[in-house]
């Protein structure tokens, strides 16, 4: 079932999440769902707050980038109960956008490692460092999980320059190609 995306405005992207147990009602549904309204907006990544669950779960395709990426063929996984335990000193500027703030692409500077632990479907616990793009997705969706979205880590002077284009999202004043829940 294709859920609504939560756009910029609503708390629920603000809020910190819960830990996911594997008591959790309907996950494995609630998994399949995430992934088709991923795979129906044209996302790589999404986040449980982007549609209206304040809980530790994000879905990742990265198989869309798989003829500039090869090693990505296939790549569609689901990540409960994530955290950045370590992160690299060094740091790449690539440019973002999110479900929840659509219309808007702005570079973000995000350290090019990070090590991650989290459980599967199966609750198993993994503990790995990643880097790539499957790095900067992580934490840009581990983020959406602490309440942060992309747009809090510019510049304050790309903050001033995206303010309108933000507020018009809040009132509503948004067009995109997917259903989405908007604050107003």
């Amino acid at each position: 079932m294709i859920l609504p995306i939560y756009t910029y405005g609503q708390n629920v992207l603000r809020e910190e999440t819960e830990d996911v147990t594997p008591e959790y009602p309907e996950l494995s549904q609630l998994i399949q769902n995430m992934f088709e309204t991923m795979y129906k907006s044209e996302g790589v990544g999404l986040a449980a707050p982007q549609v209206g669950l304040p809980i530790r779960l994000i879905v990742v395709t990265l198989d869309v980038l798989k003829d500039e990426y090869p090693e990505y063929e296939g790549f569609n996984k689901a990540y409960i109960n994530p955290y950045i335990e370590e992160e690299s000193s060094e740091t790449v500027m690539i440019e973002e956008g999110c479900l929840s703030i659509p219309g808007i692409h702005e570079k973000v500077k995000r350290p090019s490692r990070v090590r991650i632990s989290y459980q599967d479907e199966k609750f198993e616990m993994h503990d790995e460092w990643v880097d790539g793009y499957l790095a900067r997705v992580l934490q840009h969706e581990i983020d959406h999980l602490d309440g942060f979205l992309f747009t809090d880590r510019l510049s304050p002077l790309r903050k001033r320059l995206v303010r309108k284009s933000l507020t018009n999202i809040i009132k509503g004043k948004v067009s995109c190609n997917y259903k989405i829940k908007t604050a107003h």
